[in-house]
């Protein structure tokens, strides 16, 4: 025992003693001083890191107030859905010519409602959008509907182009932090007004000395940060070069260290990325539902920035919505958000939700704001570069606390922030957020109150804080607390060093009344006395007072009204109208067709749990349809539905497959069955098909679900990408259930909507779950029991809306579910609801048989529920190789993965797929039959009879119209082979010998083509054979298909 203590009394000493020389350091250095004429004096560590200056942040870098821009086009509201006429009238001016100052023009809403069920984009430089107040009274946009949408979106094109072809390298040893100038190994090239990216990597060494490779639980990987996932990409312009010494104009907001693998610059053209852009003075509403305060169905996001710069919003009030009024995303630069107010906002008390202002970017401004009721208020998100500003902001009763909430902000200043009844922290997250960890770094709080205040003080970083009001906590830099510090704002202070005084009387911020001394003479006294029975001005109100200190115009006289400007160009309009599908997929001959072609291409699935947010990391995950990310748009967020479409085509997919996510909350990717202690739940959301109750609270911390009700945002999605299947000739293969929730790991279980806990529907479902072995969940046998009184009715309900949904779509397959090994009266019971569905609506929908083959077996032979199945879809049994059939038996409580492990079973071959697909045809010729087990034999498909074949892309088109017309040819011969007969024949040739080709029955002479089996191309030889007899074709060096046409 002795030799440990000798052992831990030096760790414990050396421990202290960094402290106390960390505390040393902090207490020896005066980061920031006024001097007696106003102006702002900085201090340095030993490594020449300051205080960053945030007066670039804003429009113009703070350079140049925001402009009035003069209006170019005027509208009125209507009854219904203005959204068309609105974006009409912001295309109009979009492509008006630039003026000198890079504007095109202001599009005018006058004061009154205007319903929007869609959402608006300005996607054009130099295009604002402008109403006529942000009160009642004023011009109110109200977001109508119960699409989880964001109402405006100013978003340009991300089209960025590096011309470097390599970047340039950071020689100093250290950049510090607030640095404009730094040495570079090339400088051949860069000139004055270049714009470059400024990359501080995150390398293992530098993760290992942030300690962000040791989250707890001994556990390692899951929570790491990985070398490269907390890169800074700063973006700059150059100012200067001087040999090789580079000047920027603006300051890096964190050290570049050599001993952390340096840094580097690159310069970029972005040609897409718009400027000049904003959204001012109107107020925005999200209707809900009045019924539940948690309702989550309508919009989110007021204003998104995505790939824009120089652009802004100014007195926008945002009612209703459930998430930001302002979200500048990681390619955003130079906003500034000024005078807003968000009230009431509608929402779940849950993760991404309430993050009011909340910035990515860098030099973003957010000056004079309030949020009531919100979660993180103020907040800079993953990697924000910095620097960014929060100026004379206000907290009303908050949820959560404001600060940096993601990976590793830097250079974020709070100045005169208040968080009433809340914290702000600039702080170490842990493992929240899968692994936030250090989330703020250089950064200030500068004259803020609130409940708690934080600073800590990351590794190779600081946080300072300066004249803090509350409970304080962290081992950051602190400098007089609970006093008052001069100057009033940090902001204002450099901007006035930098720009001058007058400059800095532009920000115009509420001033501090009264003396606060201890000692007032009587006059004083009775000065105080007398105001202080009036309420202190609050924010808000002078936030609305906005007006009386200037007034944006809203003379239109030189502008065209919308209907003038529509009588001109009438294609501005974009109405949506009713579409037919203009490529249906139908069966023919027992055959999926479209276009009067075999239905051919690849079919895939989409990532129904995992994925990021993180920008670097996110569309490596590929599309979901279903995937939900607030306020983002594209693969790996929300996807683009559009951009699936052309991604499939480009791909040569023709199926999508699609079934409900696995869990809605992404913390639950832990495997983990706890009951989660709040709703901070994790994104991407992989949204469930029913709605939220409002009511009680499930086990990931959000309300229960109400299994009666649906998601009208997935349910949308869905109904939205089958009717683009419907144009392009694709196909939604809809699964309804998802049978990994009811099987195997427990935490499949843990959050589900069925879930007794999860709902307020009375599924009787055992609670607590039953878990084998406190790990594994058996609950398919009460999921499937289609006799259980309780869950009855919500199946049926639920099979209804599946089918209800695509009414109107002709190119949606629909299965009973991905992994069915489920019983044979569950099939039962779900092709009896479709049946009685059918005849209820005298539609037909395509419905596969995708189960074991006990089970399709067992439903083929049955006459009246055979006669509802479209196609059969072999995917969890197949003839192995040396012909022994692998068939699991359905309803024993195993998935197909398990199976599998039990009986270990061989791949299937060319001659065994051919053979098990063509079984089927022959006894169920009316039916399709598609092969799901291996995508590999798409040839052996085509051979078998079957349908969706995964044949190359450049298959000759003749064949795939030909391939419908032709029945399986029992060919007396020795080959596979397809027939029309007496017309043409389609024959696989193995390789080595003749192929023999029985046309006894048939007259004429045939052209014998041979078909590449990797391009699908065919190719005539020469040779020829005649009817009357047996054929006998030449021997290949290679398997092929013969294509024999009659002359």
């Amino acid at each position: 025992m002795k030799k440990y203590v000798r052992f831990f009394i030096p760790l414990v000493f050396l421990a202290v003693y960094a402290l106390c020389l960390a505390a040393q350091e902090s207490a020896s250095i005066s980061f920031l001083s006024q001097a007696n004429d106003g102006s702002l004096v900085y201090g340095t560590d030993a490594e020449g890191n300051r205080i960053p200056d945030f007066s670039h942040c804003g429009y113009k870098g703070g350079n140049s107030p925001i402009p009035d821009v003069p209006i170019r086009a005027v509208l009125s509201p209507v009854e219904g859905d203005n959204t068309q006429r609105i974006q009409a009238a912001i295309d109009y001016v979009g492509k008006l010519p630039l003026d000198s100052e890079g504007f095109r023009g202001a599009v005018l809403l006058r004061s009154g409602r205007y319903p929007i069920f869609g959402g608006l984009i300005l996607s054009a430089s130099g295009v604002v959008l402008r109403g006529e107040g942000m009160e009642e009274e004023g011009t109110v946009l109200i977001a109508a509907g119960t699409d989880r949408r964001t109402l405006i979106r100013i978003a340009g094109r991300e089209d960025r182009v590096l011309l470097d072809d390599a970047p340039r390298k950071i020689v100093d040893a250290i950049a510090p932090v607030g640095a404009v100038r730094f040495y570079l190994d090339n400088t051949e090239g860069l000139k004055a007004g270049d714009t470059v990216q400024i990359i501080r990597p995150s390398t293992k060494e530098w993760i290992e000395r942030l300690g962000m490779n040791r989250f707890g639980g001994g556990l390692k990987g899951i929570f790491d940060w990985k070398p490269g996932s907390r890169d800074l990409l700063w973006d700059r312009v150059v100012q200067s070069v001087s040999g090789n010494c580079v000047t920027v104009d603006a300051p890096i907001t964190a050290a570049i260290d050599a001993s952390f693998g340096g840094g580097a610059a690159v310069r970029y053209f972005w040609p897409g990325r718009i400027r000049c852009t904003g959204v001012e003075n109107l107020r925005c509403r999200s209707e809900s539902n009045a019924e539940n305060p948690k309702d989550e169905e309508h919009a989110w996001t007021v204003v998104a920035f995505e790939n824009v710069e120089n652009a802004w919003i100014r007195r926008v009030t945002a009612e209703g919505f459930a998430g930001s009024l302002a979200a500048v995303w990681e390619s955003g630069k130079w906003i500034a958000v000024e005078d807003c107010i968000s009230l009431r906002p509608v929402s779940e008390h849950g993760g991404y939700r309430r993050d009011t202002f909340f910035t990515m970017g860098q030099m973003t401004l957010f000056l004079r704001c309030w949020a009531e009721e919100g979660r993180h208020d103020f907040t800079a998100g993953h990697c924000a570069a910095g620097p960014n500003a929060f100026v004379q902001c206000y907290a009303h009763r908050p949820l959560e606390d404001s600060g940096p909430i993601e990976s590793w902000a830097c250079g974020t200043l709070y100045d005169n922030v208040r968080i009433d009844g809340n914290a702000l922290r600039l702080c170490n997250r842990g493992s929240r957020g899968e692994g936030i960890g250090w989330a703020a770094a250089n950064s200030v709080l500068w004259q803020c109150d609130a409940a708690t205040l934080e600073c800590g003080r990351p590794p190779t970083a600081w946080n300072w804080a300066f004249g803090s009001w509350g409970e304080f906590e962290g081992d950051g830099y602190w400098e007089k607390s609970n006093s008052f510090v001069k100057p009033q704002s940090l902001y204002a202070a450099q901007i006035a060093d930098r720009l001058g005084r007058e400059a800095a009387k532009r920000i115009e911020l509420l001033q501090i009344t009264g003396s606060n001394s201890t000692s007032p003479t009587i006059e004083q006294a009775e000065k105080l006395a007398e105001a202080s029975c009036r309420p202190m001005l609050q924010l808000a109100d002078f936030i609305r007072q906005a007006p009386q200190r200037h007034n944006i115009p809203t003379d239109c006289t030189e502008a065209k009204t919308i209907d003038q400007i529509l009588k001109e160009s009438p294609s501005l309009l974009r109405r949506k109208t009713p579409t037919r599908a203009e490529k249906p997929v139908y069966l023919r001959n027992g055959r999926l067709v479209c276009e009067n072609r075999l239905l051919s291409g690849q079919s895939t699935g989409m990532v129904w749990w995992r994925g990021s947010i993180r920008p670097q990391e996110a569309a490596s995950f590929g599309p979901a349809l279903t995937r939900f990310v607030p306020g983002r748009t594209g693969t790996g967020y929300t996807d683009d539905l559009d951009q699936v479409i052309d991604w499939m085509v480009g791909s040569s997919i023709t199926a999508l497959e699609h079934h409900y996510g696995l869990w809605y909350d992404r913390r639950r990717d832990d495997h983990q069955r706890v009951r989660r202690m709040n709703g901070d739940v994790r994104p991407p959301f992989y949204e469930q098909p029913f709605a939220r109750s409002g009511i009680g609270q499930a086990w990931d911390g959000l309300s229960r679900y109400d299994l009666t009700k649906y998601n009208p945002w997935y349910w949308n999605r869905l109904n939205e990408f089958a009717e683009r299947c419907d144009q392009k000739g694709l196909v939604l293969l809809h699964q309804h259930y998802f049978q990994h929730n009811i099987l195997e790991a427990g935490a499949h279980w843990a959050d589900f909507p069925w879930r007794s806990a999860n709902n307020i529907n009375e599924t009787g479902f055992p609670e607590p779950p039953p878990y084998a072995g406190d790990k594994r969940i058996y609950m398919d046998h009460l999921f499937y029991d289609a006799a259980d009184a309780s869950r009855r009715p919500l199946h049926e309900a639920y099979i209804r809306k599946c089918l209800d949904n695509f009414l109107a779509r002709s190119n949606v397959i629909h299965s009973v579910g991905a992994e069915y090994t489920g019983p044979l009266e569950f099939v039962q019971f779900w092709l009896d609801t479709i049946d009685r569905w059918k005849r209820e609506t005298g539609k037909s929908p395509l419905i596969a048989l995708s189960c074991t083959k006990d089970v399709q077996d067992a439903i083929l032979s049955d006459p009246m529920r055979s006669r509802t199945v479209s196609l059969i879809d072999i995917r969890y049994w197949w003839i192995q190789a040396n012909g022994i059939v692998y068939a699991p038996e359905g309803g024993k409580h195993l998935a197909p993965r398990q199976h599998a492990r039990q009986q270990n079973p061989k791949p299937a071959s060319f001659e065994q797929v051919v053979r098990a697909i063509r079984e089927y045809r022959k006894k169920y010729p009316d039916k399709a039959a598609i092969y799901s087990a291996d995508s590999k034999y798409g040839w052996a498909v085509l051979l078998g009879g079957g349908s969706l074949p995964n044949l190359p892309v450049s298959t000759d088109p003749t064949l795939l119209e030909a391939a419908p017309r032709m029945e399986i040819f029992e060919n007396s011969g020795d080959c596979w082979a397809l027939a029309e007969p007496g017309i043409q024949y389609l024959v696989y040739a193995p390789s080595g010998r003749p192929t023999r080709l029985d046309l006894s029955g048939t007259e004429g002479i045939f052209d014998v083509s041979r078909i590449d089996l990797s391009t699908g191309q065919a190719f005539f030889g020469g040779q020829t054979v005649k009817g009357r007899a047996m054929a006998e074709i030449q021997a290949s060096d290679l398997p092929a298909l013969l294509w024999l046409k009659r002359k």
